[in-house]
């Protein structure tokens, strides 16, 4: 939301109060707090009529310094708030007073806030002796309007060649510089401003992040408003933000992960194929059978079948009944369908239609959102006359939860979790939370209360989601896709652009609708489609009103599935690893270039591709001829064909459909399992070790997790190159394994090593 006009003005309608003078600074164990007037304090009588604007700066954990800024205090404080994990820490402070020419300081870590006892206002926020960014003069402002509304906004300085990512899955430009962005979840598809997926938090390439601890709508200005600075406002009379430092982008994400809640670790079987039915498709057991058997048949490794929205008959969703026509035996298709070795997911939503037979049961037990008369608030989009479950009721919550349980009892393993943005603002919740807080704050709820049914039934590490909306927080529940998306080129950019973002505001896990969702793909988008989402943290065949089985399109569209299905599968033993730095750090699957090549200006702005983990580059072809892609500095080497890459360069290169830039990193070790049609085998058992450009005096320890519990070391190795000899020594653990240098074979010498003599 913008409030100047120009750089000198403000707005018309408005006036803003900024603070001017440093009245006094009071420290407590814990915090420093400055009042701060609205004009300098030159006599006793400036201190009449006169507004101060108080500023509290604390440090909830390590790196990290949060900032209050308040106006008036005495509104009534209505949640919900996101739940935050602090951490206990030395924090150091030290007050100066106004007129010594000297700056109070608290200091979080490696992170300190530098303030200015003598004004005009200003911080510095330093980490490790390095300036990240400053709230200066005009930078901080409490507004009010003609009509009486309030707004506080506070605006951080910007460097020369500073980028913003982030601010949740954002479908436009990657970067953020000189966007306007207004976190507010809405079901617009992947095509327009709007997001599913709205997350208060942004990262810096400078080396920091900020996050806006406010659930209700905050509007960022990024160099959009002032070109020099990042704006954020609230409405109210307060705002909170906190400043996160790392050494690396990495570790910012890492700390504000700690602080937000960091992904759960995902089940093996989850990173295989999954395939839907398609949304307005017509199927019943039989078109279902016919998928998986076609798949079965054609080698295509499957892992998931998903049952979408028609499982239920329409008009009644949702009731959690089988379609009884469509569907009249669904525990004995159940059981037929994970006899094959197949996991189960079916869709849900938290609406319920009033066709539906929990309506009127949800309605008299008040398990539902109401109008302000006490009526139950309904309306006709999406389902007729649908009420929405309130969770901020234990009981609606709970009433929910065991729908669903009865559903896990007849052997569904997981749900589609959709919807969660369509949240009015005009309705009473149970527990009087704030309406314009919980329009986003809705879906954590909503997610929250599945995922924990998951644990509960099917354990800690097997629960999985597929979840379209998210806010803060909600990268503990994992996994999340992007969406309603068209089925063309431009649209799978705007997709990957969307999961990039995603995961640099704390998002672990991501996937997508191979092929597109909106429209019907021609068989070079599907098959382009096809290979980068098998080189994504999670695989879905999804569509609207068509199919997505590979073999509808054309012969070659099954081969190409073939491969790259085969290819995910075998690197299991890496992507384990990936999925454990995940659960463990918060560092995401999918890496945008800037998480690995930080102080490379060219792969900082870059959207088109991406680091798969620390070791591999991928790059979709967005055509259906030729790709174009960045290579950083070094030697790689495709895993698909062994050609050879030298950058730091562009290349412009014509790739067959079964062909596209997945890049070995220079000096890396990449573990290749020993199966490539399930996804939950012994990752350790039979892995080859594949060292890539490995330069003579290079080191690297591999780490094979265990597939059942990733938390747990299956087996450990040292790779080492002295001259011209490469040697990879099993550390821990007891079984096989082999190692390839550059696609040579290498000698065993022992049950314990192997070594390849160039």
């Amino acid at each position: 939301m913008k409030f100047s006009n120009g750089y000198w003005l403000v707005r018309d309608g408005y006036s803003i109060l900024r603070p001017r003078d440093i009245d006094e600074v009071v420290a407590t164990q814990d915090s420093l707090t400055v009042y701060a007037p609205t004009a300098p304090i030159q006599s006793r009588g400036d201190t009449l009529n006169r507004p101060v604007i108080t500023t509290t700066f604390t440090a909830p954990a390590p790196n990290v310094i949060g900032v209050r800024i308040e106006h008036h205090k005495g509104a009534k404080k209505r949640g919900p708030e996101f739940s935050l994990a602090p951490t206990a820490h030395d924090v150091d402070i030290s007050v100066a007073h106004k007129g010594s020419g000297d700056k109070a300081v608290l200091q979080s870590g490696d992170l300190v806030a530098q303030i200015s006892t003598d004004g005009p206002w200003h911080v510095d926020f330093v980490g490790n002796g390095k300036l990240l960014t400053s709230s200066g003069d005009r930078s901080v402002g409490i507004v009010q309007s003609e009509e009486g509304a309030k707004y506080v906004y506070e605006q951080l300085t910007l460097g020369p060649a500073e980028n913003i990512y982030g601010l949740g899955e954002r479908f436009g430009a990657y970067l953020k510089n000189g966007q306007s962005i207004d976190i507010w979840n809405e079901d617009g598809g992947t095509q327009s401003e709007q997001a599913y997926k709205n997350v208060p938090f942004y990262v810096s390439d400078a080396g920091y992040g900020v996050f806006v601890d406010h659930p209700e709508k905050v509007s960022f200005e990024v160099g959009s408003e002032v070109v020099s600075r990042t704006q954020f406002s609230v409405s109210g009379d307060a705002l909170q933000y906190y400043v996160i430092f790392g050494d690396t982008l990495k570790e910012v994400l890492s700390n504000y992960t700690a602080l937000t809640g960091r992904p759960a670790r995902v089940p093996a079987w989850s990173y295989g194929t999954w395939l839907s039915t398609s949304f307005t498709t017509e199927y019943d057991e039989q078109t279902v059978n016919h998928f998986i058997d076609g798949m079965i048949d054609r080698q295509l490794p499957l892992s998931v079948f998903h049952f979408d929205c028609f499982w239920m008959r329409g008009f009644h969703w949702s009731d959690f009944v089988w379609h009884p026509e469509t569907f009249p035996d669904p525990q004995g298709m159940l059981d037929r369908i994970k006899a094959k070795g197949l996991k189960v997911c079916v869709w849900i939503n938290p609406y319920i239609a009033q066709r539906s037979h929990l309506f009127e049961e949800g309605m008299d037990k008040g398990y539902f959102v109401t109008e302000a008369n006490g009526d139950v608030w309904q309306w006709d989009l999406w389902q007729a006359g649908m009420a929405l479950v309130d969770f901020t009721n234990p009981e609606a919550s709970a009433w929910y939860v065991s729908k669903l349980r009865a559903l896990l009892d007849m052997g569904v393993d997981c749900f589609k979790t959709d919807f969660g943005e369509r949240i009015p603002t005009d309705v009473v919740w149970f527990d009087q939370s704030d309406p314009l807080k919980m329009h986003n704050y809705y879906t954590h709820l909503y997610n929250k209360a599945v995922f924990d049914l998951l644990e509960e039934e099917r354990g800690v590490g097997e629960a999985v989601l597929f979840a379209r909306s998210a806010t803060a927080g909600g990268q503990q529940f994992p996994v999340h896709w992007g969406g309603d998306c068209e089925s063309t080129f431009v649209a799978m950019a705007e997709s990957l652009r969307g999961g990039l973002s995603l995961a640099l505001s704390g998002f672990g896990y991501w996937s997508h609708d191979i092929g597109g969702f909106e429209g019907d793909p021609d068989p070079a988008v599907f098959k382009r489609w096809t290979a980068f989402g098998f080189l994504s943290s999670h695989s879905r065949f999804h569509g609207s009103n068509s199919y997505r089985v590979p073999w509808l399109f054309d012969e070659e569209a099954v081969d190409v599935t073939r491969k790259f299905a085969h290819l995910k599968m075998s690197l299991m033993p890496y992507l384990g690893r990936l999925g454990e730095e995940a659960a463990a750090q918060g560092i995401p699957v999918m890496r945008p270039m800037v998480l690995e090549f930080p102080h490379d200006r060219t792969a900082r702005a870059i959207g088109t591709q991406y680091m798969l983990g620390d070791a591999l580059l991928v790059a979709p072809v967005f055509h259906e001829k030729t790709g174009e892609f960045y290579v950083p500095q070094g030697v790689w080497t495709s895993v698909l064909n062994g050609k050879v890459y030298e950058g730091p360069r562009w290349f412009e290169e014509d790739f067959a459909f079964d062909e596209l830039p997945v890049l070995a990193r220079p000096n890396t070790v990449i573990p290749f399992g020993d199966c490539i049609d399930r996804p939950d085998y012994d990752w350790a058992d039979g892995v080859t070790l594949k060292a890539f450009a490995f330069e003579d005096g290079a080191c690297v320890e591999v780490t094979i997790p265990d597939a059942q519990d990733g938390s747990r070391v299956a087996a450990r190795f040292t790779v080492a190159r002295v001259g011209d000899e490469v040697t990879a020594v099993r550390t821990y653990g007891d079984l096989p394994f082999a190692l390839e240098v550059n696609g040579r074979r290498a000698q065993c010498v022992s049950d314990r090593a192997c070594v390849e003599a160039g």
